[in-house]
Order: structure tokens, then C-alpha cells, then sequence
């Protein structure tokens, strides 16, 4: 986990608008993940590009389906 340092300035996107979903940073080669419910003030998970690419793939390919 970082600190939202990495990310300041960084524009923070989510797929619901009431602050429940979790949400994505994109900035200087790293993609940040937070939970939106912690109002910006919680952990970031901080991934590379090619970490998120390789995460994104496995999704779609049904990697973690149970």
C-alpha cells in the first residue's frame, strides 16, 4: 500500500457516483486503486501499467472466476 502522494493531482474515476465503488488513478506509469468510502483519505494500491494490464487480462479471461 502508498500514500495518495503518488497520486496527487491524479484524477480519480469509478463506475458509481455515490462514493461506494472503488475507484482508479492512472499517473506517471502507476495505476492507483482506493475504496470510495474512504473519501480520499485511505490506503492506495499502487500497480505499474504492465501489472494492471496483466490483472485486467486475467479478469477478462475468466482467471478468478469461482
Amino acid at each position: 500500500m502508498d500514500s495518495d502522494s503518488r497520486f496527487h493531482g491524479a484524477v480519480w474515476r469509478s463506475r458509481c457516483n455515490n462514493g461506494t465503488c472503488v475507484e482508479i488513478a492512472s499517473q506517471d506509469g502507476w495505476v492507483g486503486v482506493r475504496d470510495g468510502k474512504a473519501g480520499g483519505t485511505g490506503p492506495v494500491l499502487s500497480f505499474t501499467h504492465e501489472e494492471w494490464s496483466t490483472f485486467v487480462m486475467a479478469v477478462k479471461n475468466g482467471d478468478f472466476d469461482v
